[in-house]
Formats: structure tokens, sequence, C-alpha cells
């Protein structure tokens, strides 16, 4: 019995899975999709200027701005697919020619996890408590919030570059630099590396016990 529940479960889950459909638009328009609070989002960006902001609603919002013709923005597309956990948002198309510009700006519940890959650009994340996971491979990542800077393990490193960390006191530039942090009562994780570039941590001035800034 208990594995006829369980395959009733299963399929239950799969028929509910099925039903949120995948949502695919060019950047010239608007995505929006149902995204619930802590869920998991996984951003998959060609280079662009990304900006990614908690807000109340429980959904994803992905919008465009900035480029220098409505047919550059026509060539890029905004693909979200939901998972099991949350959703993946890819961000796909042509390279833009220089000076385009284009930025892409993504609204998600204030309590969202992050995982964030791109090859070049900038990265910001404004007022989003949960995990973050982000990784570029030449540009800028800033992490900024107003409120509680709540993390029990931070580790942010850049290659070549600089590692500016004023919510923990720390600025540290060159080769190989790093600074990682472990609070007992921190509740989420932050990783953030960068090969060439910098990253920023801004927020309000987060106690310094278990700061090791080993570069």
């Amino acid at each position: 019995m208990r594995s006829v529940c369980a395959v009733a479960g299963a399929a239950l889950f799969a028929c509910n899975l099925a039903g949120l459909a995948e949502t695919k638009v060019s950047c010239d328009q608007t995505l929006t999709a149902p995204l619930r609070s802590s869920a998991v989002l996984i951003i998959d960006s060609r280079p662009a200027g990304l900006e990614i902001v908690g807000t109340d609603h429980g959904t994803i919002h992905v919008t465009c701005s900035g480029g220098d013709s409505e047919d550059a923005a026509r060539h890029i597309l905004l693909q979200f697919s939901p998972t099991p956990d949350g959703g993946r948002l890819t961000i796909e198309g042509r390279h833009l020619r220089h000076g385009d510009n284009l930025q892409v700006r993504v609204e998600v519940p204030w309590k969202t996890n992050l995982s964030v890959r791109m090859p070049a650009g900038e990265v910001k994340v404004e007022e989003i408590k949960g995990d973050k996971d982000i990784d570029l491979y030449a540009g800028q990542i800033t992490i900024s919030s107003a409120h509680e800077w709540n993390y029990r393990s931070v580790n942010a490193s850049v290659t070549i570059g600089q590692v500016s960390a004023r919510v923990y006191g720390a600025d540290k530039g060159g080769f190989f630099r790093s600074f990682t942090k472990k609070t007992t009562d921190g509740e989420y994780r932050l990783h953030a590396h960068v090969m060439t570039g910098e990253i920023d941590l801004v927020g309000r001035k987060a106690r310094a016990e278990g700061a090791r800034q080993p570069n």
C-alpha cells in the first residue's frame, strides 16, 4: 500500500511540475512567472549587466533596458524553466556591438537562494536573503543589504583584482586575494568569485567574530 501511495504521490508531483509551463520571450518583452519564497534560482547568463533585486511578490519578473537599439534586444532570449526546488533563468543570444550595454533586471522574492554563472559583465544583488553562489570570469560582483547581514559562511575571492568587504572592514587588492568568515549564529552561505575584476560586499557593519583574512 505504501508503494502505491508513493507512486501516486510522485505522479501527482510530476503533473504539478509539468503544469508549470516553460516561459520564453525576447529581451524586448517582459518575463513573469511564479517563484515561491525560499526557492533555488539558477541563472545562466550571456555577458550582461545583471541586477537581481528582492521584492514582496511571489514571482520572478525580468525586464531589459539600456540597449542602443530595439533590434539588439530582440536577439537576446529570456527563458525560465521551473524545477522541483525553484527554477532556472537562461539569458542567451548573440554578442552585442560594443556600446549596446544591455541591462537585465531580475526581481525575485526577497528570500531566494541564488546560483549565478556569467562569463563577463556586472552582477548586482540587492536586498535578498538566502544562500548565494556567484561566479564571474571578468567584471564586478556587488552584494548589498541595508538590513541584517546574516551569513554563517562567507568566501569572496579574486584571481586578479580587488575584494572590498566593507561590511567586515576589509579591503584587499592584487593577485589571489580572498576574504573568508565564519559566524556560528549566521543563517546563509555566500560564495563569490571573479577571475579578473572586483567584489564588493556592502551592508551594515558586521561583527568581526570568526573573521579570517588569509591574503
